[in-house]
């Protein structure tokens, strides 16, 4: 692919009077993410995997806030990457809606529906993908399926289980972190200056009354450095949140993804050195 040949589509796409930096870059952006899906076949699996992280990284798409680089990229990741699903309706859709992104009075609207084409095409997504790497799509209120599919994971392990929230409270601990089995090593990794003043009680009420049977050990991290709000399992497999588990699909979707087993690999390694210099809390 010719960049140049791109950049000159993108300067004939706008009109040249009203044409700025940003606008430019979204027409790129958009331009180089639809010949990746063009010239590159996504197997199931890597679409969902995909989807799903971009789904955990929405950025602020409220006007005066969406004109950035980094936005522009992310909307051009996920029409690429809707195209490649296979709902040209959607896709189309989706472009509309991002053009629409330009604080008139059908603004909100359009992220509205840029949302929940993503969440469409990551169903999609997961339903395509092997069983062995699905993990949940959690619509707005969901909170029993929310809880089902903490339960199925956590369930899961064997040894430990490490759950890294920034904004932690007792909520993680008496509705979820209760839900790995007898014996498995409950970790929780914090923000120092985000967490929930309700995290530290709860976490002494549990060690009281569970003791050795249900060991939990709960850390701060340094401020500002947690981005992720995940569950690790066994120190093997990584599972990543769309949002806090004090809120979790309470009042929008959200997914609780499996990761890939390199980014899963690179997590475990990068959470295990913040939670060797994180600072215990009880």
């Amino acid at each position: 692919m010719r960049l140049g040949r791109v950049i000159r589509e993108s300067e004939s796409t706008a009109a040249p009077e009203r044409s700025t930096l940003p606008d430019l870059l979204g027409v790129l952006f958009a331009a180089l993410g639809a010949r990746y899906v063009a010239c590159m076949r996504i197997e199931p699996e890597a679409l969902y995997h995909q989807l799903g992280h971009l789904v955990a990284t929405v950025p602020d798409l409220s006007y005066g806030q969406c004109d950035t680089t980094e936005v522009h990229q992310w909307l051009a990741r996920v029409c690429a990457l809707v195209d490649a699903s296979g709902d040209p309706i959607d896709a189309g859709f989706l472009r509309n809606a991002c053009d629409g992104l330009d604080g008139g009075v059908l603004h909100d609207s359009n992220v509205h529906r840029i949302i929940t084409i993503v969440y469409r095409a990551l169903a999609r997504a997961e339903l395509a993908a092997p069983t062995s790497a699905q993990g949940t799509y959690i619509p707005a209120g969901g909170s029993f399926t929310a809880l089902a599919a903490v339960s199925k994971i956590l369930g899961s392990a064997k040894t430990s289980v490490l759950m890294v929230d920034p904004y932690a409270d007792a909520i993680l601990l008496t509705e979820f972190a209760v839900l790995a089995p007898e014996g498995v090593e409950v970790h929780v990794l914090a923000d120092a200056t985000f967490h929930k003043p309700g995290l530290e009680p709860a976490a002494k009420y549990w060690a009281k009354q569970f003791g050795l049977s249900r060991p939990l050990d709960v850390r701060l991290a340094s401020p500002k450095s947690l981005h992720d709000r995940l569950i690790l399992v066994d120190s093997r497999d990584a599972f990543t949140l769309g949002q806090s588990f004090n809120a979790l699909a309470s009042r929008a979707p959200t997914s609780l993804v499996r990761a890939d087993s390199e980014t899963a690999r690179l997590k475990v390694a990068a959470y295990n050195d913040i939670w060797t210099a994180a600072v215990p809390l009880i």
